[in-house]
């Protein structure tokens, strides 16, 4: 969001902002017009429910505030990144009404997904990719509350019947997997391209290739990113050591696998990290893991890797396998697979210096490629000027 304002900000372009309020938000001129907070994750009463729900769904006050926004600023084109639940599907009728195309980039898997992310307990799961949302509902499947799921699932179903999708007049997916789900989806007959996310320039300093003695994992410790694969790959790998980075949710259950396998000292927990303290301790990595098990988009933290020149190893979910080529920039394992994952764990580990040094230069050669913060402005301002010629 912030990079893409950065990006078209850079290029002579006006960028406004549209948002929820929020005490973490940055200072921002637009911030009279963003709508209200609201947390969906609460305990909710009957009334609460019901007025969330509505809320969920189709926001008038979203669509207020949007409206008047535009009507100030007369935008060209209003770019959405994320709007599902918070500013719903009211901010693109407000666009139309304007006469604005609308371009959306799809970072998750909502269009289709009451939950957003396609799995049913840990489970990936396609059962309401064609529109049948009341699956949410019975298998409870967000959150693990059935009154959430019946929510999630009335947004999915109005924005269906809507015909929101279609009032969407350019999509942007930052895999070639999301696309063509997208497509399988059958949900809109407009243009979907797929542009990879980027990186700003000060991510492709060239490093020397440091052959490192540990691997890395650096993210959010949930269930979908594989990171207790991961853990009971290391068992499996004892020479193996591992450093973790991040906090969330499974944080204290990893913790206690690691204690009661008796690996304290190979797996070590550094919290969350960001900047230098983040960015030393990637480039005095051997490898990158991330053995998602869920259909990952375009992780950033794989980006950033390679772009440092780290070979990766992933799984083979979603947009992974696009972005890592198996033996060249790093390997790919079998979701769910701890002896799949020791596996690439140990082709890595078998690597001469040499061999290292051609995979971390092909890492980084190809995040150069792949990830071009200038070819991506072109390909979107390109889209901007047709969509602004068509006058949709």
């Amino acid at each position: 969001y912030f990079g893409l304002a950065e990006l078209l900000r850079k290029a002579g372009h006006e960028v406004i902002f549209f948002s929820m309020k929020d005490d973490k938000n940055l200072p921002c001129e637009q911030s009279e017009y963003f709508v209200s907070n609201v947390d969906f994750n609460g305990e909710l009463n009957i009334r609460d429910k019901v007025n969330a729900a509505a809320r969920m769904v189709y926001s008038l006050e979203a669509k207020k505030k949007i409206s008047a926004l535009i009507e100030k600023e007369q935008p060209d084109i209003v770019h959405i990144n994320l709007f599902h639940r918070v500013l719903t599907a009211s901010i693109v009728d407000a666009a139309k009404k304007h006469h604005i195309p609308v371009v959306f980039t799809m970072h998750d898997l909502n269009c289709f997904c009451p939950n957003h992310t396609m799995l049913d307990h840990g489970k990936i799961c396609e059962a309401c990719l064609h529109g049948n949302y009341l699956n949410c509902v019975k298998r409870v499947c967000f959150k693990n509350s059935r009154a959430k799921c019946l929510m999630a699932a009335l947004e999915s179903e109005y924005n269906k019947l809507s015909g929101l999708y279609n009032k969407i007049d350019l999509y942007i997916t930052p895999s070639e997997f999301y696309r063509k789900k997208m497509i399988e989806s059958g949900l809109t007959r407009n243009k979907i391209v797929c542009f990879r996310n980027f990186l700003p320039d000060n991510k492709f300093e060239p490093l020397k290739y440091v052959n490192g003695s540990y691997y890395l994992y650096f993210g959010r410790l949930s269930a979908e990113k594989g990171i207790m694969t991961l853990l009971k790959a290391v068992q499996n790998v004892p020479e193996m050591r591992l450093e973790i980075a991040g906090t969330g949710p499974m944080e204290q259950e990893l913790q206690n696998f690691v204690r009661n396998g008796k690996m304290e000292n190979r797996v070590h927990f550094n919290g969350f990290l960001s900047g230098k303290s983040l960015t030393d301790l990637i480039i005095e990595a051997k490898c990158i893991v991330l053995p998602s098990e869920w259909y990952e988009n375009g992780p950033y933290s794989i980006m950033e890797a390679m772009a440092a020149g780290k070979p990766v190893i992933v799984s083979g979910e979603g947009g992974l396998p696009e972005i890592v080529q198996d033996g060249e920039n790093g390997f790919i394992c079998d979701a769910f697979r701890p002896n799949s994952l020791a596996e690439c764990i140990r082709k890595m580990e078998q690597l001469n210096d040499i061999q290292y040094d051609q995979m971390a230069a092909n890492a980084s050669k190809r995040a150069a490629q792949m990830f071009s913060a200038d070819q991506y402005l072109t390909n979107l301002i390109a889209e901007y000027r047709r969509l602004v010629m068509l006058g949709v």
